[in-house]
C-alpha cells in the first residue's frame, strides 16, 4: 500500500475510482494514438532509449532497492536473476527500444485485398487493439518491452508490475513517459498502476468499465490461474514454459552437448529454458553421459528415470511431478525414450505448449516432430532459449502466447493489432 498512499494519500477506499480514471485516460490516449504519425511514435521510442541511457545510474539505484528487499525475503536465486538489472541488461532494454523504433509501422498495413465478381474491392487493414492491460511480476524489463511494443502498434497500455520490482519499473516507466512528452504524444499512452494492492489486478481483469480491450499476463502459475479465472476481457494466455529438448538417435554429439547446455543453463529463470531432456535409447551409451556431465559441471541438478540413474551416479529419481514442473532453476528432469514417437507422446502429455526442440540429422524424425507437436514454438538443432521476440526479429515481446486465438508465440507489434475491412464500390446494390 505504500506506493498507493504516496500518490493518493491514506484513503485507499477510492481504488475503484482511481483505476477507472486510469482506464478513461488510457482510452482517450488510445483514440489519439490510433491516428498518430509513425514518425512521432518512432521519435518517442528513440527519446525514451536516450533517457534510459542518461538515467542509467538512477535505474540501477532503484533496482538495488528492489534487490535488497527481495534478498531480505529469502527469495530464490532464479527469482533474483529475473529481478536483477545491470549495465548489460539496461543496454539490452535500450537496444530493444531502438529496434522496435526501427520496425515498420504495423498500423494501416494491407493484410489482404481481393475483388468480387460484382466489382467490389475488399481490403483487410491492420488497426490498433486499443487499450492493453499488462500484468507482470518480477521482470522490470517488461515495463520497457510492453510500453514500447504497445506504443509502436498504436495502443495505450496500463502496466501493473509486481511489488518486488516496483522501484525498478517506475524508474523505467519515467523514461518512457519522457519519450512520449518529447515526441508530443499523450503521456497517458503508457501508464503504471500506482499501487501494489492486489485488488487493482482484479479491477483490471474486470475491464475498468469497458476501457481495457485485452489483458496480457506475464508471470507464474498463480498469476495466470487468477487471470484465467477472473478475466472478463480477452486474454493473451502466457502459460508456464515447461519446455523440452529431445536428442534423437541421429543427433550430432557436440551439437547435443552445446545446445542442451545452452537451453538449460544460459538463463535458468526464463520461460524458454528447457526443463525436461528426452534422449533416444540408441544413443544412451554415446550421448547421455557427455550431455549430463556438461550440465553437472555448470551446477545443474539431475533428476532421472531408472536408466539415467543407473548411468549417472549423481542423478536422483524423477517423480511424476518432475515431468510437470517448470523449475526456473538449475534442475532438469531426464528421460530415455524408445523413439521419436515416445518423445512426442511424452511432450503431448506434459508440455505447456510453449517451446520444444529436437536435435537430429534425420529429416523424417524432424518432420514428424514438427507435424505432430502442437506447441507455439518448435526448433530444430537450436536452443529453446531462442523462444524470444527479440530473437525472432520482433524487436522485443510482450510475452509468449500459448493459446490459439489471435496471437501465438512471441507477441510483438504485429500481434498487438487487429483489423478492419474496407469495401470500395462503384454504386453496387445487393439484389
Amino acid at each position: 500500500m505504500a506506493i498507493f498512499q504516496a500518490v493518493f494519500g491514506n484513503d485507499a477506499e477510492n481504488l475503484d475510482e482511481v483505476m477507472s480514471e486510469l482506464g478513461r485516460r488510457a482510452r482517450s490516449a488510445a483514440n489519439l494514438l490510433a491516428f498518430a504519425a509513425p514518425e512521432k511514435k518512432t521519435a518517442a521510442l528513440l527519446a525514451a532509449a536516450d533517457a534510459m541511457d542518461q538515467r542509467r545510474i538512477a535505474i540501477l539505484a532503484a533496482n538495488a532497492e528492489d534487490m535488497k528487499a527481495a534478498e531480505g525475503k529469502g527469495i530464490s536465486k532464479a527469482f533474483l536473476d529475473r529481478l536483477l538489472l545491470n549495465d548489460k541488461r539496461i543496454d539490452g532494454m535500450i537496444e530493444g527500444l531502438r529496434s522496435i523504433a526501427a520496425l515498420p509501422d504495423p498500423v494501416g498495413r494491407t493484410l489482404a485485398e481481393w475483388a468480387r465478381p460484382n466489382g467490389l474491392v475488399i481490403s483487410r487493414i491492420a488497426t490498433p487493439l486499443g487499450v492493453i492491460g499488462v500484468i507482470f511480476e518480477s521482470r522490470p524489463n517488461v515495463t520497457a518491452d510492453a510500453g514500447a511494443l504497445t506504443l509502436k502498434a498504436g495502443n495505450a497500455v496500463i502496466l501493473r508490475g509486481g511489488s518486488d520490482s516496483v522501484n525498478s519499473s517506475r524508474a523505467i516507466h519515467g523514461c518512457l513517459v519522457e519519450g512520449l512528452v518529447l515526441a508530443g504524444l499523450p503521456e497517458d499512452a503508457i501508464q503504471m498502476v500506482p499501487t501494489t494492492d492486489r485488488e487493482a489486478v482484479g479491477l483490471m481483469l474486470k475491464g475498468l468499465g469497458g476501457t481495457i480491450d485485452v489483458i496480457v499476463p506475464r508471470g507464474g502459475k498463480t498469476l495466470v490461474a487468477r487471470v484465467q479465472a477472473e478475466a472478463r476481457v480477452p486474454v493473451f494466455a502466457h502459460l508456464e514454459g515447461l519446455c523440452h529438448t529431445y536428442i534423437d538417435r541421429s543427433a550430432d554429439l557436440d551439437m547435443a552437448v552445446s545446445v542442451t547446455l545452452n537451453a538449460k543453463m544460459r538463463r535458468t529463470g526464463v520461460c524458454g529454458a528447457t526443463e525436461t531432456l528426452l534422449v533416444h535409447r540408441d544413443v544412451v551409451a554415446t550421448h547421455l553421459k557427455p550431455v549430463i556431465d556438461a550440465l553437472v559441471e555448470k551446477g545443474c541438478e539431475i533428476r532421472g528415470d531408472a536408466t539415467v540413474q543407473a548411468l549417472i551416479p549423481v542423478a536422483t529419481p524423477a517423480t511424476e511431478d518432475d515431468w510437470r514442473t517448470e523449475y526456473e532453476d538449475a534442475i532438469i528432469s531426464v528421460k530415455v525414450v524408445a523413439d521419436v514417437g515416445e518423445a512426442i507422446a511424452h511432450i503431448g502429455t506434459y508440455s505447456s505448449h510453449h517451446t520444444e526442440a529436437i536435435i537430429s540429422e534425420d529429416p523424417a524424425a524432424v518432420a514428424r516432430f514438427f507435424n505432430e507437436i502442437d506447441s507455439a514454438i518448435l526448433l530444430h538443432n537450436a536452443s529453446t532459449q531462442f523462444a524470444d521476440g527479440g530473437e525472432f526479429g520482433f524487436g522485443g515481446e510482450i510475452g509468449i502466447a500459448t493459446g490459439k486465438f489471435h496471437a501465438r508465440g512471441p507477441v510483438g507489434v504485429e500481434q498487438l493489432t487487429t483489423f478492419k475491412y474496407l469495401v470500395r464500390g462503384t454504386g453496387q446494390t445487393r439484389p
